[in-house]
Formats: structure tokens, C-alpha cells, sequence
């Protein structure tokens, strides 16, 4: 088990954050949100993949004005999910003027980078935040390096610049990053907010000035902090930059909630991130949403496609089934599975999974064990062998986990 950085609780909605509970997987819609109905959608199938608080752009009048509705159309859709305003520039006025979206709303997400400048920032800072304690809301200051204060940051560049012994200009950026967000949380302290409904993040582009950025804000407070590249970009090197950079923090006990910035392709599943950052916490252990399927990558023993084929049809019949074996069945998502193509490797790994089956290579024996904790439970073969290895996993599935429930 990863120990975690200590933090106090905050309670978005009824979902809370922080060291004593699961890190919390976060989304965000790229609807128009003054499109009550498609923002809605939106927000439906994020929590239906599994995001457990969602995010949505309140950039304008019409857009606060939508948000009771969306509310409204998610919940009329059987979800309930916490909803959180991503305000920029004007969000000050915009929860002013419009109370139904503030108190709609589960928690607001500012920028002290976009509220300002002077005096101006101070007083739209404030002004948030006393909305937030208006509407018993907890915030999240996120600070991010394509929109930094700065003020902050040439007063730190003038004083790195006259220093002894200067550093490099990313040091001075990082170190504005952090401070600007923990100013920012005292500020809002002073300000009346209280303690623990506050959450900090600091969002970059690159996986060193990411984890660089939190392992210093972690260390100079303990405020929940969010994790997430600002950028992370499309496809393969969106996924595998986001898990470099989180997975270092994460391993470390750092972020309790995460985002994965996926640019979706024109017209992709927006939940695809969601699914991501599932996979990136189970995959180090921290939660554990649905059974693992381990599959060997194979190699020119394996020249056959059949155990690739009865890999992915044992992760879709787990998929297809895991509604009601969650109902039935606790501690299913715990389920480990492997499916291996041949007797190099097979037999070994067969046994450290929960359920397994070892299929023959190029020239072995066509016949396939099955292993089921550890120990040899039956040797398959033949035409049904697919059928009779998915009747012994529902059945393992009954008696290992059914137990639970008696």
C-alpha cells in the first residue's frame, strides 16, 4: 500500500478528497456549456465511464444561467455527480449576479493568474471566495504556467537576477507556480474560507516541471492538491505523458485527485480520459475499479492469434458482467486474470493470478491448464475450450467472491 501525504478532508459535493480517502478520478466537459442539453450528455456519460466530480466551463452569462438545467437533465438521467464551474476572468461577477449557479454548483475552480490586475485581483479574489463561503462551497485554486501572475513572477526574475547565486529560469518558475497558489490559499484563508475547503493544483506541460512543481507544493503545504498536465495532448503521447508524470507522484503519495488532459480526436469519446485515469490508478495499486486482465505481448511462439482473441473476449465477457457481479459479488474488481500464449511463461503467471490459463505455443501440446490460486485446476482442450474456460471463471467468480455476501 502507497503511504499518503497527510491532508485534511474536503468534501466536494458528497465525494471527498484528501489522504484518508481513494484518489478521485476528474473530467471535463468540451461542450458548449450554454448548451444546457449537450453539456448534460456530456456530463452523463463522464460519470457513467467513471468520473467521479466533472468540470464544466462558466464563461459567460448564458453559460451560469444553463447550469441549474444541466443539473437538472443529469439528475433526471439517474446520475449524481459533483458538478465544478471552471471560472476565468470574470467568474466574480458571474456568481454575483447569477445565485442559482453558485449554489448549483459543487465547487469552484479559479485561476489567480485570469482575476486581474493591482487592486482588481485582490477584490475579484475576494469576491469568489466569499461566494464560496456564501454557498458553503470548498475551491480549488489552480495555478497554471501559461497563465501566471505576473507580477509574481518578475518580481521573483529581479530578485533571482541581483542574487549571489542566481538560478536557472525554470527554478524561478516553479518557485512562482508554488507560491502563487499557496499565497493564494492563505489569502483565502485570511479571507474567511476555511481550511479544509481548499485544493491546490499547479498544471505545466512537461512531465519533469510536473513533477518538480508538486513535489515542492507538497512539501510546503497540505492542502489537497489535484494532479494533471494542463496540456497533455492527443492520443499515445497524451496517455503516456500523463501516466509518466502522475504515476512518479502518485508512487510518492502525492494527488488525491487526478485528470487526464486528453485532446480527443474530432468527433472521439471524450470519456477515453476517464478510462485512462482509472487505469492509471489501478494499475499502481490505489483503487481497483474491474478485473485485470494480464496477457502475454506474444512472440514467433505465439504465431497464432487465438490467445489474443480469447484474451479480449474474457475482458469483454468481465465487462459485460461486472453490473451484476458488482451487485453480487464485493471485491470483484480485485479479480485477476491472466491469459498466457504458451509454456515459457504461462504456467508461472497462470499461478500468480487469481484465475488463469497457459495455451500452447507452436509445437506444443494443444492443450491448455487452467489455474485457479495457484494450484492446477483442470486441463482444457478442443473446440469448446473458450466456452468451458469462461464457465470455470463464472464459476470461480460465484465461489470466491459469493462468499462475502454469506
Amino acid at each position: 500500500m502507497i503511504p499518503r501525504r497527510r491532508t485534511p478532508t474536503c468534501l466536494v459535493g458528497g465525494v471527498p478528497l484528501g489522504a484518508d480517502h481513494p484518489v478521485v478520478v476528474q473530467s471535463m466537459t468540451n461542450a458548449d456549456t450554454e448548451d444546457a442539453a449537450a453539456t448534460a450528455a456530456q456530463v452523463v456519460d463522464l460519470a457513467r465511464a467513471g468520473s467521479e466530480l466533472v468540470r464544466v466551463t462558466v464563461n459567460t452569462h448564458e453559460a451560469a444561467r444553463a447550469l441549474p438545467e444541466i443539473r437538472r437533465r443529469v439528475e433526471d438521467a439517474g446520475v449524481s455527480v459533483p458538478l465544478v464551474g471552471d471560472f476565468h476572468y470574470n467568474g466574480h461577477l458571474l456568481l454575483a449576479q447569477h445565485p442559482e449557479c453558485a449554489a448549483t454548483l459543487d465547487k469552484y475552480r479559479i485561476n489567480p493568474g485570469n482575476m486581474g490586475q493591482g487592486r482588481h485581483q485582490d477584490a475579484n479574489f475576494r469576491r469568489i471566495v466569499e461566494a464560496a463561503m456564501e454557498h458553503g462551497k470548498p475551491v480549488r485554486i489552480g495555478v497554471n504556467w501559461g497563465s501566471l501572475d505576473q507580477a509574481l513572477l518578475a518580481r521573483l526574475m529581479d530578485a533571482n537576477a541581483s542574487s549571489a547565486a542566481p538560478r536557472e529560469g525554470r527554478a524561478v518558475l516553479i518557485e512562482a507556480l508554488v507560491q502563487s497558489a499557496t499565497g493564494s490559499a492563505e489569502l483565502a484563508e485570511e479571507y474567511g474560507l476555511p481550511h479544509d475547503r481548499i485544493v491546490l493544483s499547479a498544471k505545466v506541460s512537461r512531465v519533469p516541471d510536473l513533477v518538480d512543481v508538486y513535489r515542492e507544493l507538497a512539501g510546503r503545504c497540505d492542502y489537497p492538491l489535484h494532479l494533471g498536465l494542463t496540456e497533455a495532448g492527443m492520443g499515445v503521447k497524451g496517455i503516456v505523458a500523463s501516466s509518466a508524470g502522475m504515476g512518479i507522484l502518485l508512487q510518492e503519495g502525492i494527488g488525491d485527485t487526478i485528470r487526464v488532459s486528453l485532446t480527443p480526436r474530432p468527433g472521439g469519446d471524450r470519456a477515453e480520459e476517464v478510462r485512462v485515469s482509472r487505469q492509471i490508478l489501478q494499475s499502481l495499486g490505489l483503487r481497483h475499479f474491474e478485473p485485470q486482465v494480464t496477457a502475454c505481448p506474444g512472440c514467433g511462439r505465439t504465431t497464432s492469434s487465438f490467445f489474443q482473441e480469447l484474451a479480449e473476449e474474457i475482458q469483454s465477457h468481465i465487462r459485460s458482467r461486472m453490473a451484476e457481479w458488482t451487485r453480487a459479488y464485493p471485491g470483484v474488481e480485485r479479480l485477476q486474470v491472466a491469459v498466457m500464449g504458451c509454456v515459457v511463461n504461462g504456467p508461472g503467471e497462470s499461478r500468480h493470478a487469481d484465475i488463469g490459463i497457459s495455451l500452447p505455443g507452436n509445437g506444443e501440446e494443444p492443450k491448455a491448464p487452467v489455474f485457479v490460486d495457484g494450484a492446477l485446476r483442470t486441463t482444457l482442450k478442443g473446440p469448446s475450450l473458450v466456452a468451458d474456460f469462461l464457465r470455470i471463471l463464472d464459476g470461480f467468480v460465484a465461489e470466491k467472491y459469493g462468499a462475502a455476501r454469506r
